[in-house]
């Protein structure tokens, strides 16, 4: 299984519960197929810089899970069937290991 990030924007008619839930049924759309969350954020409602389908703002929220690379196009299926997802994207996680600092020698 290999490490992916989503970021979803949804609108911003939503409610906290209708929002919730929307996350809920991501997260089970994620476990049902064998995968595993390993985070999830709610970044809260931000303005965009310009308007997607006559709307100026939205509700972003961020998964990080671990499934299958096959899994990956069902997901952004499900998500692009959704009247409720303005835009989604998901991509692999990079593992950045922090390089330990030089030694200065004087």
């Amino acid at each position: 299984m290999k490490t992916y990030e989503s970021v979803i924007i949804v609108k911003p008619q939503l409610s906290d519960g209708e929002v919730g839930e929307f996350v809920n049924k991501a997260k089970a759309l994620i476990t049902s197929k064998g995968g595993e969350v390993t985070s999830e954020e709610k970044l809260g409602r931000r303005k965009f810089t310009h308007e997607i389908n006559h709307v100026r703002d939205g509700f972003y929220l961020y998964l990080k899970f671990k499934a299958e690379p096959s899994f990956i196009k069902e997901f952004e299926n499900a998500l692009k069937l959704n009247e409720n997802v303005l835009r989604s994207m998901t991509m692999n996680a990079v593992e950045v290991k922090a390089k330990p600092a030089p030694v200065v020698v004087k």
